[in-house]
């Protein structure tokens, strides 16, 4: 029987909105979060802006600040520093459980979404470099057959694609280096070297997280806490 995957709940689309609007900048940090605000700008009611909410800060993008309620939480080095160091050890089994278990699937779909991402690069849209640079990770993690490394990562891609979002606005350059070492694990993986697979994926995420915090400890005090209009949304029910 086939499965027939469920559309985005009406919850999971305003996650998906307030999260576009963090990472793009519109809710810059320290914005106020006024959850009659968000309903009226996308068009629902306060309850799915309410429990999405509830999400966004539990992964990390909101926060709740005394007399404010709840704002964009500041991009905080030390979190995102445990963020990543999670994200190397998740992303280090799941290359090694797809050497071993799909190098062949691997070889079938893999050079897809490499050809994917270094369009990405030659388009320079953030958003798509973010989003094929996501779909690549997610990529081995299913085909580790381990369902808990995306499980264990889908509640963190919201906070993963904003700090994504800052750096590579700046560091045009960092893309492309990027994707020569997605080509280097997903070669590793192919060839069924397990060892060489987990120790190059590790690499690839710790590398990048250092240039990730050193931005952000760079950057905490310059940018300016504004909030501009929210992006009017209509959403599939």
């Amino acid at each position: 029987m086939r499965i027939v995957p469920s559309a985005p709940s009406l919850v999971d689309q305003v996650v998906e909105a307030i999260t576009d609007e963090i990472v793009s900048g519109v809710l810059a940090p320290g914005s106020r979060l006024i959850q009659d605000d968000l309903a009226q700008a996308y068009g629902v009611s306060r309850q799915p802006v309410q429990q999405a909410l509830i999400l966004l800060r539990g992964c990390g993008l909101v926060q709740s600040a005394p007399g404010r309620g709840l704002i964009v939480a500041p991009l905080d080095p030390n979190f995102v520093r445990d963020l990543y160091e999670m994200r190397a050890v998740l992303e280090g089994l799941a290359a090694r459980l797809a050497a071993q278990r799909a190098s062949d699937r691997a070889a079938r779909e893999g050079p897809a979404y490499i050809a994917a991402g270094h369009e990405a690069v030659k388009s320079g849209l953030v958003s798509r470099k973010i989003e094929t640079d996501i779909a690549f990770h997610r990529f081995l993690s299913e085909i580790s057959g381990n369902a808990l490394i995306d499980e264990t990562m889908a509640p963190h891609w919201p906070c993963l694609k904003r700090v994504m979002s800052d750096v590579l606005q700046k560091e045009q350059s960092m893309s492309k280096t990027v994707w020569d070492e997605h080509e280097d694990i997903l070669a590793a993986i192919i060839e069924g070297r397990t060892a060489d697979a987990e120790r190059l994926s590790r690499d690839h995420v710790s590398r990048a997280a250092g240039v990730f915090i050193h931005h952000i400890e760079a950057q905490q005090d310059d940018r300016p806490k504004q909030r501009r209009t929210l992006s009017t949304r209509k959403f599939s029910l």
